[in-house]
Parts: C-alpha cells; sequence; structure tokens
C-alpha cells in the first residue's frame, strides 16, 4: 500500500534543502544556495514555505556589517522528513 507524500516536501527544492539541514541542522543562506545550485529568489521562496509550515526556523542578523540569514530545520521538520522517507519507501519494490 502506498502511502501519501507530504506535498511540501515533494518539492525537489524543499526537498533537497532539508536534506541539507537534516543533516547539518542549520547552515547560512549560501551555503544551501550553492550546494542546491539555485538562485537566490527561488530558494527564498522555497524556505518562506517551509517556515511557513514550520519545518525551518530563519535566523536573520548582522556578521561583519553584512546581513546573514540561517536556516535551522525544527523538531517537526526532522518528524515530517522522517515520515515523508518512509512513506516513500513504500513506493520502491522489496
Amino acid at each position: 500500500m502506498f502511502k501519501e507524500l507530504d506535498p511540501i516536501l515533494h518539492s525537489q527544492l524543499r526537498l533537497a534543502v532539508m536534506s541539507l539541514l537534516i543533516g547539518v541542522k542549520e547552515a547560512e543562506f549560501t551555503f544551501i544556495r550553492e550546494k542546491t545550485g539555485s538562485t537566490a529568489g527561488n530558494l527564498s521562496v522555497q524556505i518562506s514555505k517551509l517556515k511557513e509550515v514550520g519545518y525551518v526556523d530563519v535566523i536573520k542578523q548582522f556578521k561583519d556589517n553584512y546581513p546573514q540569514t540561517i536556516c535551522k530545520i525544527t523538531p517537526a521538520g526532522i518528524a515530517a522528513f522522517e515520515t515523508y522517507v518512509k512513506a516513500l519507501q513504500t513506493y520502491l519494490p522489496k
């Protein structure tokens, strides 16, 4: 039986962001942009969607007089990612 996939995580870029954050817990926006190869605008929109559902926290601050954006995975985000992976495994042949 196939389980329903979380539509928030089913986007390629959002899943890539969550996959990165699950390993490091938090990362700078520029690091995520470089690793995903996305544009700043598209990444910003996708991170906003993850933030709206409570999967990530976004911290904006200044470092050496430059703006810095930190993205941090939340416990709800970790649980959603784990559930997504388990649901995805139901689509794989055994």
